[in-house]
């Protein structure tokens, strides 16, 4: 009688985490390289197409269907869109890989401006420069 139970108990559980997983969400985000667009050193578009390529959905890559939307929204701004759950640090992940891949993670970070907007900013090497200059 006690197993009984405890396998009612065990199930009841598994119905709970099923239907957090079924539960639709829609979650917003927008990556905001305006200033590196702008120098010319970053190409949005190149960007949305890897974010296309790369963004696993069930573990698989390439399989966004209707579930995530990447878009280019012009101005250095790149918004996707999840109708499922998906993490804000695996967006900044891929972002900081692709970064690493052309060669420009020296020179620009990812920032966290506010909730769901991330954002390429330089390192701030003014300041570096003249603590060298005093040594």
């Amino acid at each position: 009688m006690v197993a009984a139970t405890k396998k009612s108990t065990a199930g009841s559980s598994g119905a709970k985490g099923a239907g957090k997983k079924g539960a639709k969400t829609t979650q917003k985000y927008i990556i905001n390289a305006k200033q590196p667009t702008d120098d010319r050193i970053f190409d949005p578009s190149a960007f949305a197409t890897f974010l296309q390529q790369r963004i696993k959905v069930d573990g698989r890559t390439g399989n966004l269907g209707d579930t995530i939307n990447v878009s280019n929204l012009g101005d250095g701004r790149i918004e996707i869109v999840s109708h499922q759950e998906f993490s804000g640090r695996y967006l900044k992940y891929l972002t900081k890989k692709f970064l690493k891949k052309q060669q420009l993670r020296d020179w620009l970070r990812v920032v966290s401006t506010s909730k769901g907007e991330y954002s390429l900013k330089f390192f701030n090497v003014v300041g570096d420069d003249a603590e060298e200059d005093e040594e």
